[in-house]
């Protein structure tokens, strides 16, 4: 239903119901393309943690809903306004407000770009640890509530892991502080990690604290090319159990490296292939040599280390821009939905395994790759989405990936979040118990499902919206 947004007029605040800027809110970087965006009645840009309060409590008093939207490149349909009304567009707020070195410490709003924050950063010889490949077009706002993390999770973790203190606004436009700037705290509840990975559920990040990290005075990567995929994903999981110092362990299987070859006009093998970084302060050769053996012992067919900077980023070019080479691969067949499941790394050569006997069976073309040192699997189930047989057994086979994950002890998302298309397996994964307990807070502190009504849970999948009961019957 489209909702009356004629009260932002009222507001000191810059607001638009223009067609070219709502359509341009309608949908995130992995709903473009699936028929799923929605159009909100207005759009509102907010530049301050006070403009945000008036706006959210304005709508919450009328019944409008609210979807907080940043850069647009989710991959789940997080930022996607199902329910209409207002999508907030928090670009705007996007300084850096401090940096404290000799804290480790930076406070920014959610708007900045990741890639900001690390050139800031350099001049002082600190980094954020856990960005993300996206760190480029993407928001530190949309991180923190995607709870996001990246190839450096291996080693770093993240990005809520160094979340230390947040500010943000309630549904009702109530400004809390969550956390501290210390680096530790027991008191009271962990607000700061609740609201870490809420996908704008329960309240809108106008400020963050961020620990940081010292740059690692040695860095060097590489590549190691294996014949077989069994092979590569063995090698990975001996590598991590070995406790060998990697900062980054990256697959990419053959099929994806085809891809990439396609897309970029490269030469790589088309065959397995794991890309590495180290990071240290001295001895790296050291955990480089650990590497090469634990390769080697389950048959590596090339490991290389690059020399430089420039043939640094030359190794790693398919590796980032994978993404876009599996959405341009083929005209008609194009992937459905962003596998994102996460095992024990123990269980990653299985679910890697499962995927592929799932592809030779149906006769489907599932590219594997992903963040492996933490056992984040990235895939894709190609279809042909103009043929409903084709799409029904892609979206089948896809779920049969992410229930086997979840069997194996895992998740249905490392680092996507649930969003649209990960409803069906919340229960599946945490029990209905749990996601009860989800919906009380979610109740409990948005009761009417004002911010970004449609995501999470499994009944809003079918529309209904998590709202608190207002007249409860005793009895029930």
């Amino acid at each position: 239903m489209a909702y009356d947004c004629s009260f932002l007029a009222d507001l000191d605040v810059d607001a638009s119901f223009e067609a070219d800027d709502r359509e341009s809110h309608a949908a995130d970087w992995g709903t473009q393309e699936t028929g799923a965006a929605v159009r909100p009645d207005a759009v509102v840009w907010p530049e301050s943690t006070e403009e945000v309060a008036a706006v959210l409590s304005a709508a919450n008093d009328r019944g409008v809903p609210v979807t907080p939207y940043a850069a647009g490149t989710s991959l789940e349909g997080n930022a996607v306004p199902v329910h209409e009304g207002v999508s907030m567009d928090v670009t705007r707020m996007d300084a850096i407000l401090d940096v404290r070195p000799d804290d480790f410490q930076v406070d920014v709003q959610p708007g900045v770009i990741g890639e900001r924050i690390d050139e800031a950063l350099a001049e002082h010889g600190l980094f954020f640890p856990p960005m993300p490949a996206s760190a480029d077009i993407s928001t530190i706002g949309g991180m923190i509530v995607n709870d996001a993390s990246g190839m450096k999770t291996v080693k770093y973790g993240e990005v809520g892991d160094w979340v230390l203190e947040l500010e943000a606004v309630l549904a009702d436009g109530s400004v809390i502080t969550t956390g501290s700037k210390a680096v530790k705290t027991s008191a009271g509840y962990n607000l700061t990690d609740l609201l870490v990975g809420s996908e704008g559920t329960l309240a809108v990040v106008t400020r963050a604290t961020l620990e940081l990290e010292r740059l690692p005075e040695q860095v060097r990567a590489g590549r190691a090319v294996f014949g077989d995929l069994d092979d590569a994903t063995t090698a990975i999981f001996e590598t991590i159990r070995s406790g060998v110092d990697v900062a980054t362990i990256e697959l990419i299987d053959d099929v994806s490296a085809g891809m990439a070859n396609d897309y970029l006009g490269t030469d790589l093998p088309d065959a397995p292939m794991v890309f590495l970084e180290f990071h240290a302060n001295h001895g790296i050769e050291a955990e480089i040599d650990r590497c090469r053996e634990a390769f080697e012992a389950n048959g590596v067919v090339r490991f290389e280390i690059a020399e430089d900077e420039a043939e640094m980023a030359s190794l790693w070019r398919a590796r980032r821009e994978l993404a876009l080479a599996l959405r341009s691969y083929d005209e008609v067949l194009k992937p459905l939905t962003p596998g994102d499941v996460t095992v024990p790394i123990s269980t990653y050569p299985d679910v890697v395994r499962y995927a592929k006997e799932l592809s030779a069976e149906h006769d489907l073309i599932i590219p594997t790759f992903g963040h492996a040192g933490d056992g984040n699997v990235h895939y894709a189930v190609f279809a042909d989405r103009s043929d409903p047989e084709m799409v029904a057994l892609a979206r089948d086979v896809h779920g049969k990936i992410v229930r086997r994950a979840i069997e194996f002890g895992g998740t249905c998302t490392g680092e996507h979040g649930v969003g649209l298309g990960k409803r069906e397996y919340l229960e599946l994964e945490h029990g209905p118990e749990a996601v009860e307990a989800m919906r009380r807070i979610k109740r409990a502190l948005d009761p009417r499902d004002t911010l970004n009504p449609g995501k999470m849970f499994p009944e809003t999948a079918e529309g209904k919206r998590v709202v608190a009961d207002p007249d409860p019957d005793p009895d029930d």
